[in-house]
């Protein structure tokens, strides 16, 4: 198991770390550098550790240790990857899969508002929307609210057909999306019939007061400041609110602030109020995805560099 197919397993701590590995029957042999060697062997001690527990260790989970281990060589991978937050309709057990993924899935269970500021590819969703569907089926809240801005992404969308429940729709369709890969579609159906999970639009939330509720704020980027005050001001008794967003991606108009980036300055260090910020190690999505964040990051800071922030291609 620790192997992996043909030795799946062992070839990629071989290529990400820089080590040769050679087996013999049950003996690894490491040659390498001392430091590669090193974290090499705590990551094959770990995951042996996490396949006697009886963990199912595939080469993308090793992907994912060895970054884990690569920015904390302490961290224990067994606490991280047998934090079972939920089990989806088709078995599929949801899991941490980085230090900043565990640590925002624990602020969520213990504060009342938790921000998840990241790149896309994080899980700072999908993660939420996990922990919300745990937190409901097991009767610690009695309903899931799931918002997010309507705010066009660079594309003139038009006048949509339907209602105004139809037209931001399509707005709203990640959320969904999410929320199927969970729970079967008739039980999604039926909870949504029956009020338990609303998926609306963030003007929707105006006026009301949300009590014994998950509340997710997603693509929290594109508020505005009266509207990320409105939402967070919306939280009731026994409610936790999630708030998500990437502040790389803002599609508001020009020179229009962002509610996210302001609620940093205004909220940090309040006590039941937690930040964690994700970064392209945490990008759980095809490897590219962490790869092309990169890009983007070196093209911003030569932009900077060379031109003092201003717009450049």
């Amino acid at each position: 198991m620790l192997y992996g197919e043909h030795g799946k397993n062992l070839k990629v701590i071989e290529n990400t770390l820089h080590v040769a590995i050679s087996v013999r029957g049950n003996q690894v042999t490491l040659t390498g550098e001392q430091m590669d060697i090193e974290l090499a062997d705590r990551a094959c001690m770990e995951l042996y550790d996490l396949v006697k527990s009886g963990y199912s260790l595939y080469p993308k989970d090793v992907e994912f240790a060895l970054r884990i281990l690569t920015e904390n060589p302490d961290a224990g991978l067994k606490t991280i990857f047998q934090d079972k937050l939920f089990i989806s309709s088709g078995k599929r057990v949801i899991t941490p899969k980085s230090l900043n993924q565990s640590l925002y899935t624990e602020a969520i269970r213990t504060h009342d508002i938790v921000f998840g500021i990241g790149p896309a590819g994080t899980g700072k969703t999908y993660l939420a929307m996990a922990m919300a569907v745990s937190f409901l089926l097991r009767d610690k809240v009695k309903r899931i609210i799931l918002t997010r801005p309507a705010v066009e992404a660079g594309e003139k969308l038009g006048f949509l057909p339907g209602d105004l429940a139809e037209k931001v729709n399509p707005y709203l369709r990640p959320l969904y999306d999410a929320l199927y890969d969970m729970l079967s579609f008739e039980k999604v159906l039926n909870l949504i019939e029956r009020q338990v999970i609303e998926v609306a639009p963030l003007a929707f939330m105006r006026g009301r007061t949300l009590n014994d509720a998950f509340v997710i704020l997603d693509e929290a980027q594109n508020t505005t400041s009266e509207q990320m005050k409105m939402f967070l001001t919306r939280l009731g008794f026994h409610s936790k609110a999630v708030v998500t967003g990437d502040i790389t991606q803002i599609d508001l108009p020009e020179k229009q602030l962002s509610g996210l980036i302001e609620t940093q300055e205004i909220l940090s260090g309040i006590d039941g109020i937690a930040f964690i910020q994700f970064t392209k190690n945490d990008v759980v999505r095809h490897r590219l995805v962490s790869q092309i964040i990169e890009a983007y990051e070196r093209k911003e800071r030569r932009c900077h560099a060379q031109y003092r922030g201003e717009n450049c291609v």
